[in-house]
Order: C-alpha cells, then sequence, then structure tokens
C-alpha cells in the first residue's frame, strides 16, 4: 500500500523535508500551508521538486472554518478557498483537508454545514480538486468521525468525501468499528498517528505529544483494518505535531516514520517482511576504551578472567560463567571514555535477523574483515550501538569466539553468572524510535515508560525483553537534549548470590556505591526482614525491593568513563529493575563523582 508523510511532521526547510521523505522511500507527501508559504519555491518548482524525487502531492492542507458559518461568512470563505484551489492546480494536488469548524461564528446546524460543504465541493470540482472532510476533536459543533460522515452523505457531492485521523478518533475513545458502514470510496484519506495516553487538554495533546504508529498507546493497527474493511485504497499517511520531532534532523526523523508504516503494515497483513527473530541470550557485551586498565580491574574484582584474545584487533575477552565481556582498545574516542559500543545478541537465525533488520531501514554495517574472520552480522540501533547476531557454538554457522585466541582457562566457582540486562542512553530525540526499533526489529517486547527523578531532572527510562527474559535492554534518556553524553550506561551482571558477591568484589579492592543511610531507615519501615539482614545490605550498599513475582537485590561499582556494573539477584521470578530506587542510586553517583548516572 502506497505511504505518505505530512511536511509537518518533519523538521527544516520544504525542500530538506522533501528530501528526507523521498530518501526514507516514501511515495508521497501532504503539504502542509505553512511550509508552502515559507518556502522560495514557487507552486510549479516544488510540483517539479516533488516529480524529481519520485513523490505525488497526495494532500494540501489544511482548509478551516469554513462549513455552518453566516452567509456573509461563508461567502468570505468561498472565495479564500477558491485561490486554494488555483494554487493546487499549479501545485499538482487534487485533494484538499477541510477541518471541522471551530469558528465562534460557526452554527449549530447540521443541515447549513451540508449545503455549504456541497457548494464548496462544487467550486473544488470546477478546480479538479477534491475535499476531504476531517473532523477535529476539538471542533466546535462536528468533533467525531461519525457526526462528520453524516455531513458528508448529506451533503451528497462526489467531490467531497471525508477524512479519517486516528488521533481525533482514538483520542476520544471514539469506537472504530464504526468506519466499516462508509463506503470506501467515499473515504477521501486517512491521517495516523499515535500518542501516549495522557490526562490532558484533547488541544494541546494533539500539537505536541502526537508519535507514530507503534511508539505511543493507541490501537492504530486496530483502526486500520477496520478502515481496510470499509474499502479503502489510498495511501497510509503519518500526520504527526511532535515537538521532539520538529528539533531532529529530519532524515533519520524520515527513517522513523517509515519504519513504523512498515511494521504497520506488517501487523494489519499489508506486507511480509522477513519474520522476526527474537534472540535467545546475550552473547557479548563490548566496551571501547582508551585506556584498559580502569575497566580491566573493574572485571578482575568482579571475578573475570582474561581469556582470549583477538586475533587481529586490540580486543580482550573477559568471562565469567556465561558473561562474556569484550573490551577494545582501538577506535576509542578519549573524550567519551569508556563506553558500550556493541552487543551480540545470540539468534536463532543471524541471517534472517538481518535480512528482517534491513528490511525495516536498519542501517546493516560494513564488515571489514581479514582472512578468517567470523562472518557476523551486524546492524546499527538508532543511538548507535553495533548490534551483532550471533550463533555461539553452533556448527555451520560463523561463530565469533573462533576471532579469538585462548591465553588462559575461564575461572569456574560453580556460580552461574550471565547478563541480566543492559542500559543503554538514548539521545534525546530518539527515544521513541528506539523503543520501536527493539520491538520491530529485533521482536522484544516493550513495557510502559517509567520517569525516574534524578537531582538534576527527570530521567525517562522503557525496558525491553523478550518474555522469559533471556534478553533485557532498558533504554534511557536524560531530561534535556544537552544531557545526551552525561549519562552512563551500565552492564548488569546475575548472580545466585549478591552478597556474596559484593563482599568478593570489595575485599578484590574494587569500591562499591555507597547507598545514604536514609534509605535503609525507609526500607525497614517499608519491609520486614530477618535479623542482621538490613545491616548486610547497609554495609554493602546493596539495595533491594519487591513485586508480586519476587524479590531484587541489587548494588552498584562506581563508574569507569560511561560506564558501570550492576550486580543483581532476582529470587522467585522478580520482573522489574528496581526502578523504586534509581532516584536514590543516581543521587549516590552524583555525590561520589557529580556524574549524572544513566
Amino acid at each position: 500500500m502506497r505511504t505518505s508523510i505530512a511536511t509537518v511532521s518533519l523538521s527544516g526547510s520544504l525542500t530538506e523535508k522533501l528530501t528526507a521523505a523521498s530518501r526514507a522511500g516514501f511515495d508521497g507527501v501532504e503539504i502542509f500551508e505553512n511550509d508552502l508559504l515559507a518556502s522560495p519555491l514557487t507552486p510549479e518548482e516544488i510540483r517539479a521538486r516533488c516529480a524529481d524525487l519520485g513523490l505525488t502531492i497526495d494532500l494540501y492542507q489544511p482548509v478551516r472554518d469554513i462549513e455552518a458559518l453566516p452567509e456573509e461568512e461563508f461567502t468570505r470563505a468561498l472565495r479564500r478557498a477558491r485561490h486554494k484551489f488555483e494554487l493546487m492546480r499549479r501545485l499538482g494536488a487534487d485533494t484538499v483537508l477541510v477541518c471541522s469548524s471551530v469558528s465562534p461564528h460557526a452554527l449549530d446546524d447540521d443541515a447549513l454545514a451540508a449545503e455549504q460543504l456541497s457548494r464548496l465541493a462544487g467550486l473544488a470540482e470546477d478546480h479538479g480538486v477534491r475535499v476531504a472532510y476531517e473532523a477535529l476533536a476539538w471542533g466546535r459543533h462536528i468533533s467525531t468521525y461519525d457526526h462528520a460522515w453524516r455531513v458528508v452523505e448529506s451533503a451528497d457531492h462526489p467531490s467531497l468525501g471525508t477524512c479519517l485521523d486516528s488521533f481525533h478518533i482514538l483520542s476520544r475513545g471514539s469506537d472504530p468499528k464504526g468506519i466499516e458502514d462508509i463506503p470506501g470510496e467515499k473515504i477521501f484519506f486517512l491521517q495516523l498517528a499515535d500518542a501516549p495516553l495522557l490526562a490532558m487538554d484533547v488541544l494541546q495533546w494533539s500539537r505536541h505529544y502526537r508519535c507514530f504508529p507503534g511508539q505511543g498507546g493507541f490501537d492504530v493497527a486496530g483502526l486500520v483494518r477496520h478502515v481496510l474493511r470499509a474499502g479503502y485504497e489510498g495511501p497510509l499517511s503519518l500526520e504527526v505535531f511532535n515537538d521532539v520531532f520538529r528539533q531532529s534532523e529530519a532524515g533519520p526523523t524520515a527513517v522513523d516514520a517509515r519504519r513504523s508504516l512498515l511494521t504497520l503494515q506488517e501487523t494489519v497483513g499489508l506486507a511480509t517482511p522477513p519474520a522476526p527473530a527474537a534472540p535467545t541470550g546475550i552473547a557479548f557485551a563490548e566496551l571501547v576504551t582508551p585506556d584498559a586498565a580502569p575497566v580491566s580491574a573493574v572485571l578482575g574484582a568482579l571475578g573475570f578472567s582474561r581469556t582470549a584474545r583477538h586475533r587481529g584487533k586490540p580486543v580482550d575477552l573477559w568471562q565469567r560463567g556465561d558473561a562474556h565481556v569484550l573490551v577494545n582498545t582501538g577506535p576509542a574516542e578519549r573524550r567519551d571514555g569508556t563506553r558500550l559500543a556493541a552487543v551480540g545478541l545470540e539468534s536463532p537465525d543471524p541471517a534472517g535477523a538481518a535480512r528482517r533488520a534491513e528490511a525495516l531501514l536498519a542501517p546493516v554495517l560494513p564488515r571489514r574483515r581479514a582472512p578468517g574472520d567470523a562472518a557476523l552480522e551486524a546492524v546499527a540501533a538508532p543511538d548507535g550501538t553495533e548490534l551483532f547476531f550471533c550463533a555461539t557454538g553452533r556448527p555451520g554457522l560463523p561463530d565469533w569466539r573462533a576471532d579469538f585466541e585462548d591465553v588462559a582457562h575461564p575461572f569456574h566457582d560453580g556460580e552461574p553468572w550471565r547478563v541480566d540486562h543492559l542500559s543503554l542512553t538514548q539521545p534525546w530525540h530518539q527515544f521513541d524510535e528506539a523503543a520501536l526499533f527493539h520491538r520491530a526489529v529485533l521482536g522484544l517486547r516493550p513495557q510502559e515508560s517509567v520517569d525516574v527523578a534524578d537531582p538534576y531532572g527527570l530521567l525517562r527510562s522503557r525496558a525491553v525483553s523478550t518474555d522469559d527474559g533471556a534478553v533485557r535492554i532498558v533504554l534511557t534518556v536524560g531530561p534535556a537534549p544537552t544531557d545526551d553524553t552525561a549519562h552512563a550506561q551500565h552492564i548488569a551482571l546475575a548472580t545466585g548470590d549478591v552478597v556474596a558477591a559484593a563482599r568478593r568484589y570489595r575485599e578484590a579492592g574494587g569500591p562499591l556505591l555507597p547507598i545514604p543511610a536514609n534509605y535503609y531507615d525507609d526500607l525497614a519501615a517499608r519491609f520486614e526482614f530477618a535479623d542482621g539482614e538490613l545491616d548486610t545490605y547497609r554495609e554493602l550498599g546493596i539495595l533491594y525491593d519487591r513485586d508480586a513475582h519476587g524479590t531484587f537485590r541489587h548494588c552498584y561499582t562506581h563508574t569507569v568513563g560511561r560506564v558501570f556494573f550492576e550486580l543483581v539477584q532476582r529470587d522467585g521470578g522478580y520482573r522489574g529493575y528496581g526502578a523504586a530506587n534509581a532516584p536514590v542510586r543516581l543521587a549516590a553517583q552524583h555525590a561520589v563523582r557529580g556524574f549524572t548516572g544513566g
């Protein structure tokens, strides 16, 4: 099915928006009036530019406050409309969006609205234009799609149809099933937007918080299914007003937008990209650093052993149990210090996972391999993290371990260590994109967003995981655009006995993050503990949480560069990440280093 995007959804000049939409693979655009008015190009030049880029102009928008008006007001509105229709002829657009009136002059008179819309459609027909009438959720008298359709049906003009907008329909809680009663040929256009579920004024909600399908809380896919059953054959078009998108580079935003439509089409059965191949575990986490000594000291204190060295690159493999950490001293950037640069994901089908990623517009990473290097498939996440699809130890498939030469035997003490989860800090303007990427491309299930109080603002966090918890990734973003590089990433290591692990780490010279005594006083009020248990937690800086499924004990190392480690113990099926303790941890990190923890 054809895809389109409204220019209001992207930042920059009109030419920048058109270029971004074309490069992302859209078939058409909606030209927002303000973008045209601000452009130095004539309508004819814009039309030619779109043609050169392979874009059709699917909609010109919007015409406002034109129906159910006193005759004198309506006459003036028709004059404005005539000018717009003539402009559209020059532009090469044949459908105009007319929004339901919010004018204080509008009358609550459906018959008058239908009569005037019919006259408007007659004028539009003379110019080769169709009128798509849309109910704004805050319309003065017409604010629901079914009401708008009744007026269109009553007007009974071949050049008048309706425009359906998922935000206006779903934000009001309207039942979209009634869309199936509208003849498909009378649905002239479909605009799509998602949004987080917020309790606020619908106009402000619409103007500032829309997002692409799959990034919010609306059942956009369900609405599209109803529209398709009605017989709609036009484009799926995105109209997203969002403060973050308005400040972000148009190119990546357009790619994110198109990925959302590709995923939506798969959900409703309009497209069949390669099937998801959800990862089954964390093969490795790779740290890039200009100086291996500090992070090596931390790993050594945690009980990791340096067991192997890459055959052709300055990369060491540190291992404890099933937890593998690569330390790469090659392309490090000193301004970042140590950072988490790559993740190896165990995949049931590495090649299939890569095909799906590419089909959903994930950048495929070029691999410069020395002879004999494993031919690993890899893509880049929105934040730049490299994701490798791995098949460790599986015959007939490339194995990343084959690139390493053993230098020591791994230490075994019977502890079932593994990577419990990874925390990746996202650029401020790519948080929603990252959540959609990890769901659509990797097949991970997103959880609800959580706001965490930091001493200097609110941090936003959202976890994505496999159903069995074998892969857990926490996506975080700071309180402001300037904080992107200030927030840390971390690797959480699962152990069967966090108290013993914390003691061994401390005895090996590793400093644990000190937690204020006030936290433990509060903990004593919230939960009951065995004699001496809370004293142990206080001594080691261990934090505690409990949910309906079990308990969670965790503590933290100091930060090296932009990375710190967390020791965790999950008991009884605990599903969370200790979010209730995050404000205390963040404040403690500030106190230790003046560092904004991620």
